[in-house]
């Protein structure tokens, strides 16, 4: 039977009822934009729309409040450039010359071994137990640095701004303190004699410190913060030091002038290390990029690279005593040697695993006879392994939070210096 073409089946009425008023929604009108013809005046698809508002003005209240947060942010700006922190000095011994007139730095002769002496000892042992804790930083220690050939002082820097300066022996007081940035110190390093030392931190200075009287000799800054500092270790070069920066470079300063005399750009990321190899005639450096470069002092192209898909960061390396090998604390909780001379091989029989250290650059060290690896870890453990079979020989709850440093005596046969981020730097034997 035929169907006439307006009769629906089902309930009309319902239908409509149920038919809210939505018309279809009137599509945005566009501006028409010419014919396709017309190559030059064509809009199509491109036009706008005709009620299109080009650009968004603050109302009145609006750019008041945008005015003062604009106002301030290059108030505070200008603050910060004009003046890096001033510095100050603190001195904490009673006497700082004994009767005959020397120093804290003067190489104490009473502490049971010579530690003037340039042999290291015949064989070393493990450390077992906490022999004293040095507090005073209120906040994470990040590195710590021992007195260059004796040992007897030791210099730390700190997230509280602070540098300090302890004994090792006899009382272990903290002898100085030095305060002169504004912002966290990433990282200190002392010169041959250990009469000046250089700080580098967050608030983009690089100072000079007389290690002796605490006075700030002199500043350096190219507004970028510097992650590492190093002085090169050749006696004629003292003037010059290297800072990798966090905008890729390398930077070399000369002391005299106090201006920079060579940039190494090469790196793709933040440089977090600078160790002098090769009797010092070349420089490793690791970064953010995850790669290993080597350079010829003074000459600003790297003549080795080393990147490997399954290479990780590298954030802490340590030249071994002997000067042979590179201990690299890699992120993927493993500690990689590389040959320090010529060929810069990774030594695929000694990798040292066991311990987590993800994320933090935790400072290796090696036993001055080269029997043991030591290193923190995010635990705060101190790990230490056998050089010859990488075997995990011992671990000990050393910090509350991370263990960033762990540096073995020169001169002693079984004692360890440990630092962490619960502000506490610890001696152990």
């Amino acid at each position: 039977f035929a169907v006439s073409s307006s009769s629906y089946i089902g309930a009309v009425e319902e239908a409509e009822k149920n038919k809210t008023g939505v018309k279809k929604s009137e599509k945005r009108k566009k501006v028409k934009g010419g014919d396709a013809s017309d190559i030059d005046s064509f809009l199509g698809p491109w036009a706008k729309y005709q009620d299109e508002k080009d650009v968004a003005k603050p109302s009145e209240d609006e750019k008041k409040e945008l005015d003062e947060i604009i106002a301030k942010r290059q108030k505070r700006g200008k603050n910060e450039e004009e003046a890096p922190a001033e510095e100050k000095t603190v001195l904490h011994i009673k006497d700082a010359y004994d009767y005959q007139g020397r120093s804290y730095l003067h190489v104490p002769q009473d502490v049971g071994i010579n530690l003037r002496s340039a042999d290291v000892p015949d064989k070393c042992y493990l450390p077992k137990k906490q022999l004293h804790v040095w507090t005073g930083h209120t906040k994470g220690v990040s590195a710590i640095r021992l007195f260059p050939v004796s040992g007897h002082l030791l210099l730390s820097c700190s997230m509280d701004c602070k540098i300090k300066l302890w004994e090792v022996y006899n009382e272990r007081r903290c002898a100085r303190t030095f305060i002169g940035h504004s912002k966290a110190v990433r990282d200190v390093c002392f010169n041959n004699t250990g009469t000046q030392f250089l700080s580098a931190a967050y608030d983009r200075y690089l100072k000079l410190w007389d290690s002796e009287t605490g006075q700030c000799i002199a500043r350096f800054t190219n507004r970028k913060v510097p992650y590492c500092v190093k002085f090169n270790p050749d006696e004629d070069k003292q003037n010059l030091f290297v800072a990798g920066m966090s905008d890729k470079k390398i930077v070399q300063w000369d002391i005299r002038s106090g201006e920079v005399v060579q940039e190494y750009d090469r790196h793709l990321g933040a440089v977090n290390t600078i160790t002098f190899v090769d009797e010092n005639r070349r420089f490793v450096s690791t970064s953010d990029d995850k790669s290993l470069r080597v350079w010829e002092w003074d000459i600003p192209v790297d003549f080795k690279y080393i990147a490997e898909p399954s290479m990780h960061s590298m954030p802490a390396v340590t030249l071994s005593p002997n000067g042979k090998w590179l201990a690299c604390q890699s992120m993927d909780n493993q500690i990689l040697i590389f040959g320090a001379q010529n060929r810069f091989r990774l030594n695929k029989k000694k990798i040292f695993k066991g311990h987590m250290v993800a994320g933090y650059a935790c400072q290796v060290d090696f036993s001055p006879d080269m029997s043991y690896v030591v290193s923190g870890d995010a635990d705060g453990k101190l790990n230490i392994w056998d050089w010859k079979t990488t075997k995990l020989y011992h671990r000990i709850k050393a910090h509350d939070k991370v263990c960033i440093s762990a540096l073995w005596h020169p001169h002693e046969t079984s004692k360890v210096i440990t630092c962490g981020w619960d502000g506490q730097i610890k001696l152990w034997d």
